[in-house]
């Protein structure tokens, strides 16, 4: 296959599916690509609360669709970034705030850097990333990152939304923008002698065929799995978590909406709260190593208190891991079929979105070719095993005492070269900032990142030398900066509002 196919086939719908739909139709549609879904209407929809990174943002204007057109009726707010508390037991470090950067923070940036490196040399010096970043100042203040007026530097951005919304939304989009869907269920996939899908039987539509299929049926994997045979590789050395359960409780305080995830840490794992505009989105991410599904639910429930009363718990499980061969002969996988790791800083959607938007990118390069193929799953890897790098530091870096399971995780021998050689740069006199761009180059999260959680959770050695002024100084300075900076921006629950109201 040398060319765009002329009809695709995206097997399940959802986020994956519908994402996939809608770029592919957006890409091939006006070359004559006749571009179907099927789905099974008996199939539901997980439609938990959702995180993004600023990514989505880029879709969505690729797709010309404003958000005042998806978010109201996705339930969807704004993310400035994402709050750990309880992670660290180190004083003054017991929560940080991963921020979404822009040139806003220009000025400061360089300043934290400084100040986290002579505090990793010893010196008394504060160098918490709480104090240098607008997004962060915004959260403090319950701001959206909308600001009331343009900015020449306007901050970067994700979302919050409820992922089953979403994908009945882009489904929407989709077939009014010329997507063919099938609703049917699948009985039988059929392979030929070279290893190529050739179709698949449904129970009402008999055969259908196609060149191309796509993979989006989630962990079950129905094409790249059961019918080519591709196995996943356990990330469970490293990543500890399988299990979750999700219980939504009801949004209080409405002229008050955060605009950020948590993440806190618990006894068997962390709780996630994400503010939709109906409701607050909850869910506790537990290994099953360490604690039973009823012990689980009891203590998130607890935690929860009254308002989780009466609510039925939904409870999701996974091996984590990703394929080898994301791209396998005439059938491309997206989403959960992929693989998963864990939930924690939100990042399926941008293994969605990566996917999709590579596949197409390198397709259009020459079709089906060995050379793209695997190029294309070499990036898709190098990308989740990035994210299971920068996900495994979190635990590397705790410094809870109360369970085995904060102690495993500490001690955990296990973990790639690249994230043992940041670690031991970062703890010894050897330069971090050149171990980081040989060790995370083209990965998601590029240097700020790792400073502010190797910061945040203040990993640093007791201070041996005296306090300098001036990087106190520059800190005092770098937070009335961002504070004062945030005034600019719209209050989140004043501009959402005015967003609903279109």
């Amino acid at each position: 296959m040398t060319a765009i196919p002329k009809k695709i086939l995206i097997v399940g719908g959802g986020t994956a599916g519908w994402m996939a739909a809608i770029h592919m139709q957006d890409a091939w549609g006006d070359k004559g690509v006749d571009v179907s879904l099927i789905e099974s209407p008996g199939i539901g929809i997980v439609g938990v609360g959702e995180g993004t990174t600023p990514l989505l943002h880029e879709f969505y204007a690729r797709l010309d669709i404003p958000e005042s057109e998806w978010m109201p009726p996705c339930n969807a707010t704004y993310k400035c970034g994402i709050s750990f508390p309880d992670w660290s037991t180190v004083e003054g470090y017991e929560t940080y705030f991963h921020p979404f950067f822009s040139d806003l923070d220009k000025s400061f940036i360089q300043h934290f850097w400084d100040n986290c490196n002579l505090r990793r040399s010893g010196h008394d010096i504060p160098a918490h990333p709480d104090d240098y970043f607008v997004t962060t100042a915004l959260s403090r203040q319950f701001r959206s990152p909308i600001p009331k007026h343009k900015l020449p530097d306007a901050s970067l951005y994700g979302y919050h939304f409820d992922a089953g919304l979403m994908g009945e939304f882009l489904k929407k989009k989709a077939t009014e923008r010329g997507v063919t869907l099938i609703q049917d269920t699948i009985t039988d996939v059929k392979v030929d002698r070279h290893g190529n899908i050739t179709h698949v039987k449904t129970e009402d539509h008999g055969k259908i065929k196609a060149d191309f299929f796509v993979d989006c049926s989630g962990f079950k994997g129905l094409l790249i799995r059961q019918a080519l045979g591709e196995e996943s590789i356990s990330s469970r050395d490293y990543m500890f978590n399988d299990s979750a359960i999700a219980i939504p409780t009801p949004l209080k305080g409405k002229d008050r909406i955060m605009s950020e995830t948590i993440s806190r840490a618990m006894k068997y794992g962390w709780v996630w709260h994400i503010p939709l505009s109906n409701r607050i989105g909850n869910g506790y991410v537990y290994s099953s190593d360490y604690v039973s599904k009823e012990d689980a639910e009891s203590e998130f429930r607890e935690y929860l208190g009254e308002d989780a009363e009466g609510v039925k718990a939904l409870h999701l499980h996974w091996n984590p891991g990703r394929l080898e061969h994301h791209w396998k002969n005439n059938c491309v996988a997206i989403g959960l079929s992929q693989g998963f790791l864990e939930p924690l800083e939100a990042l399926m959607i941008n293994v969605i979105q990566r996917s999709i938007e590579g596949f197409t990118e390198y397709f259009e390069k020459g079709g089906f070719t060995d050379k793209h193929c695997r190029e294309f799953n070499d990036k898709v890897n190098n990308f989740i095993d990035g994210i299971r790098d920068y996900l495994q530091l979190h635990y590397k870096c705790n410094s809870r005492d109360d369970t085995d399971y904060w102690r495993d995780n500490r001690e955990n021998p296990n973990m790639s070269p690249q994230l043992a050689a940041v670690l031991n740069a970062w703890d010894g006199d050897e330069g971090i900032d050149r171990v980081l761009f040989e060790n995370i180059n083209q990965q998601v999260y590029q240097r700020t990142s790792w400073y502010c959680l190797l910061a945040g959770m203040g990993r640093f050695p007791d201070p041996t030398k005296g306090t300098l002024r001036l990087p106190a100084r520059n800190q005092k300075r770098a937070r009335e900066s961002s504070e004062e900076q945030a005034q600019h921006f719209w209050p989140h629950a004043e501009y959402l509002e005015k967003l609903y109201r279109g």
